[in-house]
C-alpha cells in the first residue's frame, strides 16, 4: 500500500515560497495579449409584452466640434459648463447609430436602415436575423443616415420587405433635388405604403407625428401586452445637448423652432408616463427614459427593467 506524504507546516510555507517564481516564469513563457480598440456589442434585446425589440448597433464614429452642431444658439461658455458637469469632453462627441428591429411573431420590422447596408446587415446576423427575413422596412424621415442602408448600387438590401414612411416626409423630399431620396427612396415609390399621424405599421404599432427635425419626421408607439416602448428616432439627438436642454438649436433639425417644441411635448409625455424609448443617436444601447427637471429633463439609461 503506498503512502501519502503529509504536508507539514513547514513543507507548505516553503512551497507557497517558490509560487512567485514559479509565475514569473510562466508569464515570461507566454506571450502578451494583443491590445484591442474601444467596442461594444452590436445589438441589445429586450422584452416588451410578447414582442422582441431588438436595437442594433449599425455604426458609430466620433465627430470633432460637437457645438458647430449641438447647442448653437448658447454662449460657449454656457456649453462648457453644462458639459464638464455631465463629465463630456467638448472638442469631440461620439456618435451612434441604430437601427431598431421589432419582431411581433408574425412579422420582423425593421425601424430605419442606417448609413449603409453593410453596417446594418452585420448587426442583424449578429442579432440572429438575415437581411432576406425582414417582412417590412419603415423609414422615419429621409436623412442619409437612415436611408443609407436601402440599397447598394440599385441592389436592395432587404429584398422582400414591403417599404413604409409618413406621407408628409415623403413628399416634402419629393420637392427637393436631395440625391440620397433620389438613389435610395424614389425607386421604391410604387411600393410604399404612405401613413399619417396615427397610422398603423402593424398590430401594436402606430405612428405619432414628431415634426421638426424633418418636415415629416415620425415617432413610433410600439405596444404590446400592456407595455410600451417609444421608437423616438432623432427628436432628441444628444442625451445632454438636445434632451437635456430641448430649447438647444441642433443644426440638423430642419425647422428648429419646431424641433424644439416638439422635444418638449415628448419629453414631457415620456416623462409623465415613465415610458422608455429607443433613440437613434441615444448612448448605446440607445434605451432609457426621461426624467423631470424642473423646466428641463434628464436621460436615464435603461438597466435591466426590460430584460425581466
Amino acid at each position: 500500500m503506498i503512502k501519502t506524504p503529509k504536508l507539514t507546516r513547514r513543507a507548505a510555507l516553503a512551497s507557497a515560497a517558490a509560487l512567485p517564481f514559479a509565475g514569473a516564469a510562466v508569464t515570461s513563457a507566454r506571450a502578451e495579449a494583443p491590445m484591442m480598440e474601444a467596442g461594444s456589442a452590436p445589438f441589445q434585446r429586450v422584452k416588451i409584452g410578447q414582442f422582441d425589440v431588438t436595437t442594433l448597433l449599425a455604426g458609430s464614429r466620433a465627430v470633432e466640434d460637437p457645438q458647430s452642431i449641438f447647442g448653437m444658439n448658447v454662449e460657449k461658455e454656457r456649453f462648457e459648463e453644462v458639459s464638464q458637469a455631465a463629465n463630456i469632453p467638448t472638442n469631440a462627441a461620439q456618435f451612434f447609430f441604430t437601427p431598431t428591429v421589432v419582431n411581433t411573431g408574425s412579422e420582423l420590422i425593421l425601424f430605419d436602415t442606417g448609413l449603409s447596408g453593410a453596417g446594418t446587415t452585420a448587426a442583424l446576423q449578429a442579432a440572429g436575423y438575415t437581411a432576406d427575413q425582414i417582412d417590412t422596412v419603415v423609414i422615419t424621415h429621409m436623412h442619409g443616415d437612415h436611408i443609407g442602408g436601402l440599397s447598394t448600387d440599385g441592389t436592395r438590401t432587404f429584398p422582400n420587405a414591403r417599404y413604409v414612411t409618413g406621407a408628409t416626409e415623403f413628399d416634402a423630399w419629393s420637392q427637393t433635388d436631395d440625391e440620397g431620396f433620389a438613389t435610395k427612396v424614389k425607386p421604391l415609390a410604387e411600393e410604399m405604403t404612405m401613413l399619417d399621424d396615427g397610422g398603423s405599421v402593424a398590430s401594436g404599432i402606430t405612428a405619432m407625428a414628431a415634426f421638426g427635425h424633418t418636415p415629416g419626421h415620425m415617432n413610433y408607439l410600439i405596444e404590446s401586452d400592456g407595455q410600451q416602448i417609444y421608437l423616438g428616432a432623432d427628436f432628441a439627438n444628444h442625451y445632454v445637448w438636445s434632451l437635456a436642454h430641448p430649447d438647444w438649436e441642433v443644426r440638423f433639425d430642419m425647422d428648429k423652432a419646431g424641433a424644439a417644441e416638439t422635444r418638449r411635448r415628448v419629453l414631457g409625455m415620456l416623462a409623465s408616463d415613465k415610458t422608455p424609448f429607443i433613440g437613434y443617436h441615444m448612448p448605446w444601447p440607445a434605451i432609457g427614459y426621461v426624467e423631470a427637471r424642473g423646466d428641463s429633463f434628464a436621460y436615464a439609461p435603461h438597466s435591466y427593467q426590460l430584460l425581466l
